[in-house]
């Protein structure tokens, strides 16, 4: 029962943090065209750039204080931050404002991640921890679709406001149940606190990974159509093909979150890396239109699907002590990828380049030498096997 609590409520919360993130895009046309604001297209790319820098502080800061005061605590208070911060994006009234709360929500979203992560891979048993924790993050793409789902059912008739406003409801719904239902990992209640440095090099090479995965994802997500479309493929509207891309990014993170709890998510994530490469230099080879669908589902599982692997694979390589430390560091430098893909593919959408979808294939293979370098043997046991020698029994309380 407490397993499927903390998977559920996880799994909530990282849906309306998709939602709040992506739905920023749908009602970009209504900023524009709002009365009395006037507002350009590079000042509405800035603001909605804002949040992804409030999440790397967010990130960083958040995975930091979740190793000194708990997972519980820092879940519950970045939901009902980034909630209450939505109120205040759904009010403002100027643009400045409106900036403003976007980057103080973002402080909020970036930390959901590493404490959900953290309390899911504490929870759950050693065999499962993945593909629990995989359940759990296929709530983003399950949140951008139902932010584009409610954008076309909402935004012509009550406007931007109403779907910010949307974002808010954790205020009043999943917070009081967290508060009241959600349980402290077990391993944080036994583990003791321990300072001990990250080892650079292994923390540079998860940021690396992370920054792939990110990159792509954000990147394909927003130009792929568009390159496509370039290269000479005439693929109607672009919603089909980003929910073959999203669809495959579920069926990616699920089976390859399972396959990491039986091997090891090194040799998943990298393999899933050098998979994504391969679909991608193929999509800009003339193909009928039946497989270029085929082979962007293959690019959405080992992308979007594979950033989850990524998650996985930092949460349970790293010891309870450092594992929110570890993943708030590395997801939170991984979203500068997040900011770098959009602006990569649109400088790509604009060159004119041959076979630039192929640009994105070259991060992909960068993603896979970091995967393949940042741990040696079972990441899932890496960070437990050498704890300070005064601890009398460090495989029970590591993680």
């Amino acid at each position: 029962m407490r397993l499927r609590l903390v998977v559920a409520l996880g799994f909530a919360a990282i849906v309306f943090d998709g939602y709040d993130l992506i739905v920023f895009g749908s009602v970009v046309p209504a900023l524009l065209q709002h009365p009395g604001w006037d507002l350009t297209p590079a000042e509405v790319g800035a603001i909605g750039s804002y949040a992804l820098i409030g999440m790397l502080i967010g990130a960083i800061s958040a995975g930091a204080l979740t190793d000194l005061l708990g997972r519980r605590r820092l879940f519950i208070g970045c939901l009902a931050w980034f909630s209450l911060m939505m109120v205040g994006v759904a009010l403002a009234p100027n643009p400045e404002l409106l900036g403003v709360f976007r980057f103080l929500a973002g402080l909020g979203f970036g930390g959901i991640a590493p404490t959900a992560i953290a309390l899911v891979v504490e929870t759950a048993p050693a065999a499962r921890r993945n593909l629990l924790n995989a359940v759990m993050l296929v709530g983003f793409p399950v949140g951008g679709v139902l932010a584009a789902l409610l954008a076309v059912a909402l935004l012509q008739p009550y406007g931007f406001r109403v779907l910010f406003a949307i974002g808010a409801l954790p205020l009043v719904t999943l917070v009081p149940l967290a508060m009241w239902l959600l349980p402290e990992s077990p391993r944080f209640r036994r583990a003791r606190l321990r300072v001990r440095m990250l080892r650079p090099g292994q923390l540079l090479l998860f940021s690396v990974a992370n920054f792939a995965g990110f990159l792509l994802v954000f990147g394909l997500n927003t130009w792929l159509p568009q390159l496509m479309r370039g290269a000479g493929y005439d693929l109607g509207s672009a919603l089909g093909f980003l929910l073959a891309l999203n669809v495959g990014g579920v069926v990616g993170g699920l089976a390859g979150s399972a396959l990491a709890d039986r091997w090891s998510p090194r040799w998943v994530a990298t393999v899933l890396f050098v998979v994504a490469a391969g679909a991608l230099v193929l999509l800009a080879v003339p193909m009928p239109v039946v497989a270029v669908y085929a082979g962007v589902a293959v690019a959405g599982a080992a992308t979007v699907g594979n950033q989850i692997v990524v998650y996985g694979y930092v949460a349970t390589h790293y010891p309870t002590h450092q594992r929110a430390t570890a993943l708030g560091l590395t997801s939170g430098i991984g979203r500068l990828g997040a900011a770098t893909g959009p602006l990569l593919g649109g400088l790509l959408a604009t060159s004119g380049l041959p076979l630039n979808v192929s640009v994105f294939a070259a991060v992909a293979l960068l993603g896979a030498v970091a995967a393949v370098l940042a741990a040696r043997g079972r990441a899932d046991v890496a960070g437990e096997l050498a704890p300070p020698a005064q601890h009398q029994n460090p495989l029970a309380e590591a993680a």
